[in-house]
């Protein structure tokens, strides 16, 4: 039999829309694994849920947050998700309110068949979040799954270039991004979804694929835009979705494709990086915190491309 390098990480990946209601968590996660389960019966291993998507998003004070937060390790959803995970072999990545030490924070978890594989909590907090959650902390981590090397962000950090590229650096192949995507009136709009068209151009700047799972519908005045979507090296592979409703959206990718750098002999946006003017720019260190975003251990490789 001939051999097809690199087949073994091929994988289908799903961005679930969900709307959910704020403070609602058991309806939430109800919804949400009718979902679930749908993607994993259309083939999906790796799932995405929105951000706060078990939880709602538009929070009026600390104390609607501590109702309904919980700890990334042992709560109510991930115990859930964790559930589901074993059940139908795939891995979950979905946000939530994280509690910890009497702290908040607007998390992502990524669990798999066996188990928690790690979590991230959300660097660039957007807008009131700054009222309800502390900044991250755990740094930016790289996870090694059977078929490829994944990372997670949240929403706001993708308006962050510097997080998509340190991951990138890392040896991040796919990024698993749970998103409120919000109406931002002249600017972001169901219309003219400037969120998915950034995360795409992410993708393509960086060579890697990004699958982004947004909420919908209107929420006590905050309209979210949808529009979730997968995206790669070469621009949109699936997507975006509408706006009104709830959607499963799926596509199956190659991760192995983010790991080819040249796009003609002379051009390689890696190799051709300027790192002796970068340093002001990206002087990115491990936070003191960084290993507790994995129970046990830390996988965040170094990472030279190697065709640099």
């Amino acid at each position: 039999m001939e051999r097809q390098p690199g087949h073994e990480s091929t994988v289908t990946v799903a961005a679930i829309q969900t709307r959910a209601v704020t403070g609602d968590k058991q309806a939430n996660n109800e919804r949400a694994m009718e979902l679930v389960h749908e993607a994993c019966d259309r083939g999906a291993s790796v799932l995405v849920l929105p951000e706060l998507g078990n939880s709602g998003y538009v929070f009026n004070t600390r104390a609607e947050v501590a109702e309904v937060a919980e700890p990334a390790f042992g709560g109510e959803t991930t115990e859930l998700w964790a559930s589901v995970a074993r059940e139908r072999d795939v891995y979950i990545c979905g946000g939530l309110a994280e509690v910890d030490g009497g702290r908040f924070y607007n998390s992502g978890v990524l669990i798999g068949p066996q188990g928690l594989v790690g979590r991230y909590r959300k660097v660039h907090l957007w807008d009131e979040e700054k009222l309800f959650f502390e900044p991250g902390n755990l740094g930016l981590n790289v996870f090694q799954l059977p078929f490829g090397r994944v990372a997670m962000m949240i929403c706001y950090d993708g308006w962050h270039p510097e997080v998509a590229r340190i991951l990138k650096l890392k040896g991040a192949d796919l990024i698993l991004d749970p998103t409120c995507w919000v109406l931002v009136p002249g600017i972001v709009t169901p219309e003219n979804p400037v969120s998915a068209y950034v995360h795409m151009a992410t993708a393509h700047v960086n060579s890697l694929f990004m699958v982004c799972a947004d909420q919908c519908g209107v929420e006590r005045g905050c309209t979210f835009i949808g529009r979730s979507c997968v995206v790669g090296p070469a621009g949109f592979v699936a997507g975006p979705c509408g706006f009104e409703h709830p959607e499963v959206l799926t596509a199956e990718i190659n991760v192995v494709q983010a790991r080819y750098h040249n796009w003609t002999a002379l051009a390689n946006p890696f190799a051709d990086r300027r790192v002796d003017l970068y340093d002001p720019l990206l002087g990115y260190r491990e936070p003191p915190g960084a290993a507790a975003a994995v129970p046990d251990r830390v996988v965040a490789p170094d990472f030279v491309p190697a065709d640099a």
